[in-house]
């Protein structure tokens, strides 16, 4: 991270913890809800299958921008199917970057080539060991690490929501980051339980088993994108929501936190672990703060 950007970064920090502001400082645009896939635990993929026009996530890009957002996420769907004439998804990271956005990531699920040097991360989902990913998307496994090798740039990072198939997986997704070109990390969340995909939630023992899986990889030198001081709030669900510094913005309608804000009762299962570590921040918890500055200098 450029020292610019964390003097920025810091400087919100310090504003918003002192005079309990609710800016936004990290920005999400869905660019289509197009998908490729139809995995098990995903309740947003082609409700439209509409690919949202360059022109309009550029207007979409100015509004987060002049909100004071300075991290942003191109999300879908697949972003990789995002396409408007000679427009691809590289375009639009140059562009951000262009626009003066400090970090700009990218979240695929992989089955696409991966181009993309200009991201700071690239956010691939991984949901485990061969057999467990695939039993969720399809028979994607090997592709996708195949992509994973071939990629132009070591900005990968492994993004895996754990759920009832894939919960003794964690180990193997840590070694696999580890011992994988071009990876430079995992992180993780836990199923947030949409109305069709209860059955995949996990019990409060199981997200502390889980938990603790992760810190014992930690301890072992995994590089996990994640922070041990969050898990006890992520395990007991008891950290405040929604998350006023995130805003998730489709096709011209802009959430705070993310889309599933509208769902009743959703936010009270949140399984997002960005959301409890953004919380615990800017509500001024240390521990969260020490934590997330040396996590954030080491893989950003």
């Amino acid at each position: 991270m450029k020292l610019s950007s964390f003097l920025y970064f810091a400087n919100f920090g310090i504003r918003t913890v002192l005079f309990r502001k609710r800016n936004p400082i990290l920005g999400t645009i869905i660019v289509t809800d197009k998908c490729n896939l139809k995995c098990k635990h995903c309740s947003v993929n082609n409700i439209t299958a509409v690919v949202y026009p360059y022109r309009q996530i550029k207007a979409e890009m100015v509004k987060l921008y002049d909100m004071g957002v300075r991290i942003l996420f191109f999300c879908g769907g697949e972003t990789f199917l995002w396409k408007d004439r000679e427009k691809t998804l590289r375009d639009l990271v140059v562009e951000a970057k262009r626009m003066g956005f400090l970090i700009v990531n990218v979240v695929t699920n992989g089955t696409f080539p991966i181009d993309l040097p200009e991201a700071d991360l690239i956010l691939l989902s991984l949901d485990g060991g061969r057999k467990e990913h695939n039993e969720i998307r399809g028979d994607t496994y090997d592709v996708i690490m195949e992509n994973v090798k071939n990629a132009t740039s070591d900005n990968i990072c492994f993004y895996m929501a754990i759920n009832q198939i894939n919960k003794y997986a964690v180990q193997d997704v840590c070694l696999t980051a580890r011992d994988t070109k071009n990876v430079r990390a995992v992180s993780f969340n836990f199923h947030t339980p949409y109305p069709d995909t209860r059955e995949l939630a996990l019990s409060r023992e199981e997200k502390e088993a889980c938990c603790r899986k992760i810190v014992q990889m930690m301890e072992a030198g995994a590089p996990v994108f994640n922070l041990k001081s969050a898990f006890p709030y992520l395990v007991r669900n008891d950290f405040p929501t929604p998350c006023h510094q995130c805003v998730v913005m489709e096709n011209g309608r802009l959430s705070t936190c993310g889309r599933c804000i509208a769902v009743p009762g959703l936010c009270e299962k949140c399984g997002y672990f960005f959301v409890a570590e953004y919380t615990l921040l800017f509500r001024g918890n240390v521990r969260i703060i020490l934590e997330m500055l040396g996590t954030y200098l080491k893989y950003i």
